[in-house]
Formats: structure tokens, sequence, C-alpha cells
């Protein structure tokens, strides 16, 4: 299956493989903004151990020797302090944000460009709302992995050496003391980050199990109206909802317990200073300033000791966005291009199929040893009924699959040795679920090719039987197609699809049931219209009505996966036993659909041989 992995677990030091793969593909055009962000945070981290040093000398020189010149200078000081950690604390978070949101915009292109790669069998084992909610949420973990890293280096982690400094220039006895919390601390970090890595992995695939379901629903409102499957639905959602708060809960309650231990072994310190300073002041009479500055820089020291110390906790959740991103921009496309794969050159485009073999899975075939040629410039029709593996014909041509065995030639060039970008830039296709972008109709013809003019689009929505309709829109074809073409009707849509293929030119055109959602009216126009646009193309038709087939050069008769009958409808019909007969028969009985006749049909004629076996 070529998707991410969602169950492997963090190794040890992936954290720093993860940030180093990050800072080499980011940190280079960022240098500069990093290197002020830097100087920002030694800067808050200088101001604040100043505020604790300059406990000292105010304590001692104005309350203890009552010296007023003191007071100007250690009042601006102090002054200075804290203005230039407000300013520098608003750089360094500014420019922060600004390289958090670059980087997310950035991961955000190159996951899209990597979607972009990945084949239709990448697609069909993910499901869409899933994938974007859990791309929602990932992303983030890259610009919080970074920014944590580097908060906690260049203003934590320097605030605490400088603010522990001090504490040994004050009274080295005393620090040594207050540093005695230090292992058991380190030891509870280690002990929460094992808990919390599991857990955290867990909470975001749930999560993103529940934003998929919940836009999957939204998306297919009317099928859940009309099926009234809303309590069940609310429901199933209602479970997974319970379920991520669970473990939001339990991330709460394990991450938390850091908070009580650090408070806990804070004060034991803070209280033992406090005693010991206490004695020192009243048994020894030693000035209060000193004391007075160490306590200062303890109680300050606490702050950053205990971001750092919940720094692995809050990076844990970060590291698991973060990988399971990686895993996506890793993964290889299974059906790249070959490594000597040139451009197609398609001119007349003549299509050979030679004993094509292809199956979805190995020991399920789809298509078995099919060979035929649909001839340049002419029309091919394949029929058969549902499974048959018409469209699989239509995938492979388009390399959304690579055959098991045999070959697929254009115009004498093996498709499989060409790059897919530029075969399928020479195809136009019109597929029988039409498919609209967000924007407006006229954008969406246009996606048939970029270069067209306003006058080609609107040529090609006439000869689609699209241009009336499209004028009867609020803003005609500047009107916006709503999620999905919601704002138009399945035949609306179906039309700007086939305007869409029309307006690419280009030498072979596939369509895949391409009137299924059209009324007979519609159909009669569609078809006139595709009458003009296939001339001189190579052109694949699939078609559950045989009357939209009756006129094609060539028509193939598919069943199984196999190729049992080809030839014109008159020399297919010419034998009444017939595969094609038969469904032509049916139909026009039943005047449904190709699948559900083929079925019947064969069903009626196994009911007929067994009734000549019974009599």
């Amino acid at each position: 299956m070529n998707q991410p992995t969602t169950h492997s677990k963090a190794r040890p030091g992936e954290v720093t493989s993860v940030l180093r793969r990050i800072v080499a593909e980011n940190g280079y055009d960022h240098r500069w903004s990093y290197a002020v962000v830097i100087v920002c945070s030694l800067l808050v981290s200088g101001a604040t151990t100043f505020s604790a040093w300059v406990m000292s000398p105010m304590v001692n020189e104005i309350f203890y020797e009552r010296s007023g010149y003191s007071v100007v200078w250690i009042c601006a000081g102090i002054m200075a302090a804290f203005m230039v950690r407000g300013f520098a604390g608003y750089g360094q978070a500014v420019i922060l944000a600004r390289i958090g949101n670059n980087l997310i915009a950035r991961y955000q292109k190159r996951t899209f460009d990597q979607l972009m790669k990945l084949g239709v069998n990448f697609y069909n084992d993910t499901r869409s709302g899933r994938l974007a909610a859990q791309l929602d949420e990932n992303i983030g973990g890259v610009r919080d992995l970074l920014s944590l890293t580097l908060i906690s280096i260049t203003r934590d982690a320097v605030t605490l050496i400088g603010l522990i400094a001090l504490m040994v220039y004050q009274d080295p006895l005393l620090s040594l003391s207050s540093l005695l919390i230090g292992p058991p601390l380190i030891w509870a970090v280690v002990y929460i980050t094992r808990r919390v890595r599991k857990i955290n992995r867990e909470s975001v695939l749930i999560n993103s199990r529940l934003s998929g379901s919940v836009q999957e629903a939204t998306q297919g409102i009317a099928i859940v109206k009309a099926f009234t499957m809303e309590d069940e639905l609310a429901r199933r959602i209602g479970i997974m909802a319970d379920t991520a708060e669970q473990r939001s809960n339990k991330i709460a309650r394990v991450s938390e317990r850091l908070a009580p231990i650090s408070d806990m072994l804070a004060g034991l310190a803070v209280t033992a200073v406090v005693a010991y300073s206490g004695y020192r002041a009243l048994a020894l009479g030693q000035p209060p300033g000193s004391v007075f500055s160490f306590i200062t820089a303890l109680i300050l020291a606490y702050d950053p000791a205990r971001r750092l110390a919940r720094m692995q906790v809050t990076m844990e959740r970060a590291l698991v966005n973060a990988r399971m991103i990686y895993e996506l921009l890793d993964l290889e496309p299974k059906q790249g291009d070959a490594p000597d794969a040139v451009e197609a050159r398609i001119t007349t485009g003549e299509v050979r199929f030679t004993d094509v073999n292809f199956g979805y899975a190995s020991d399920m075939p789809v298509l078995r040893n099919v060979s035929f040629v649909a001839a340049a410039g002419k029309v091919t029709a394949v029929v058969g009924a549902s499974g048959a593996g018409k469209s699989t014909l239509v995938a492979l041509l388009q390399r959304f699959y690579d055959v098991d065995s045999g070959s697929i030639e254009i115009d004498g060039q093996d498709i499989s040795k060409v790059t897919k970008r530029s075969l399928r830039g020479s195809i136009a296709y019109v597929s029988q679920a039409p498919y609209l972008f967000e924007g407006t109709i006229r954008d969406n013809i246009r996606y048939g090719r970029l270069s067209a003019t306003d006058a080609e689009i609107e040529q090609a929505a006439k000869l689609a039987a699209a241009d009336e309709f499209i004028r009867q829109q609020p803003q005609g074809y500047d009107t916006p197609v709503g999620e999905s073409g919601a704002t138009l009707s399945g035949g609306q849509r179906q039309r700007v699809s086939i305007a869409r293929a029309i307006v690419r030119q280009a030498p072979i055109l596939l369509l895949d049931e391409a009137t299924s959602a059209l009324d007979n009216e519609a159909e009669a126009r569609v078809q006139e219209a595709l009458t003009h646009v296939m001339e001189g193309r190579t052109t694949i038709v699939i078609a559950h009505r045989l009357s939209t087939v009756v006129n094609a050069d060539h028509i193939i008769v598919l069943e199984e996966g196999r190729l049992v009958e080809e030839g014109t409808h008159a020399s297919l019909m010419a034998d009444p036993h017939s595969a094609y007969a038969r469904f032509h028969r049916v139909q026009g009985k039943k005047g449904l659909g190709l699948v559900d006749d083929a079925k019947q049909g064969q069903t009626s004629q196994r009911e007929k041989q067994a009734a000549g076996r019974n009599a």
C-alpha cells in the first residue's frame, strides 16, 4: 500500500534527525532572520539575568547602606532592562511568526506537489477527507518543532545558564544544593515523554479521522439526507469525537504530571535556600543583598527550567506531526517515468493493445490477453457488462496504472517508455463522473488547455451544447460552479466536462460513458456535436447505450476481461448469437442501460440453456 506508515514509533535521537533535515531544507533561506531572533533571545536572556543581579546592589546600597546616589543608576538600569526585554521579545515573536508562516506555506506547496506526483493507486488506498485533515494538522508540526527548539536553545537555555552562573557567583554552596533537584526532574521528564509519545500519535490519527469523516459527510449531504443517514453518521462521528476527547484528556493527564513534580522540587529548593540564607543573615550578620540576588535568580530560573523540562514533552507532538509529513514527502511514486523516458510524438493517434494483462490485485486479473487496434482518426467503441474491464482500458491508456504484461502503443511508441505528461497532453478525457473544480465555468473549461482564448472556450461550449445554459447563469461564463459543481445539474456538469475535452484539441479523445448523465434530448445534441469533434481524431468510446456506438467504425466486446468479439455494428448484428446482438436485443426491449441489460441478457441466455437441458 502506497501510503504513510501509521504505527511506527519514534527512535532515540529522532528529534535531532528530523530537526536536522528541517534546518537543512529551510535554514539557509532564513539565516538572517534566525540571526536576528538569536540576538533578540540573547537580549531577553541578558535582561532577565541583569534583573536578578541588580537585586544585590539595590538591597545593599539603597536599603542597607542608604546611598541616594545609587537610586538613580539602579532605577535607570532596571528601566533599561525591561525596555530591552520588551522590544527584544516583540521582535523575536514577530520574526518567528513570519518564519513559521513561511514554513507552513512551503510545506503546503511541497505536499501538494508530492500528492500530484503520486499515482492513482495511492488515492484508492487513502480517504481524501482524512488525508486533507491530516495534512492540515501535521504541517504545523514542522514549524512548531523548529520554533520550540530555537526558543528553547537561544532563550530558555541561555537564560538558565546566565542565572545559574549568577547564582554560583553569589553563593557557590547554595547553588550546589539548589541544583540537586536536576536529576529527579530529568527522570520525570524521560518517564513522561515515553508515555506521551504513543498517545500523541494515536491522537493525531483519531483527530484526522474525525475531521475527514465530517468533511465527507458534508460533501455527501444530499445522499445523507436522501437515505436518512443523519442519526447513524451522528452516532459514528460521536463515537470518534468521544475517543478523541479521551485521548486528549489522557495526554493532558500524563503531560501535566510534570507541573506538580517540578513545582514541588522548586519549592523544596527555594525553601531550603530561604532557610539557610535566613540563618546566615540572623546568626552571622551578613548583608542581605547577595541573598536577595540569589533568591531572585533562583525564582527567575524556575520558568526557563520548567519550559526546558516540558520542551521534550511538547516536542513529541510536533515530532509526530513532522514525521508524518515527511513520511508522505518521502513516498516514491510506484508508477514513475522510466529513466530513459522520452517525449511522446503523437501525430495520427493509432492505439494498439497487444496481449495486455492487468489486475488491480495480483490474484484478480481484470484484463486477459486483450489485443486490438483503434485506428487513427476512427471511432472505436468498447462495450460489455459491468466489470468487463472497459474503464480499465481507458485508465491503462492514460497510464494511471501500468500493464502487468503485454504492451500499449500509440503511433508505434510504447507508452511505458514516454513521459506521462507528454502522453496525457495528447489525450482529451471525459469521465462518466463529471468533476468540476473551484472557480468559474470559464475556468473549468480552460483547464483543458490553459492557453485557450475566451472565444475558443465559448466555441467549445457551443459544440458541447453547453453555451445556452451557461449564458442563462447569473454571471454567464464567469458564474462560480460551487463545490464540486454543486450549482449545476449532473447533465450541465457533464457538458462542461465535454467542453473541457473539446478545448484541449488533442489527437486522441476518450469518452468513458460521456453521455450517461444526459437526458435523451441533451444526449442527441451532444452526440451531434461530438460527431464533428471526433472527425480526424482517434476516439475510444465506452457507453452503456448501444445507440451511441452503432455508428462507430470499430466495436470491440469484452466479457470478464477478455475480448470476445470485434467488428462493425452490422457485422456483429449479422450473427444473432453474438454477445453484441444479445445486448442489442435486450436493450431494444427494455430501453435500459447496457450494464444491467447485459447482465439480464446473460442470465436469460443461461436460463434458456438450462430449460433446454431440462426439456
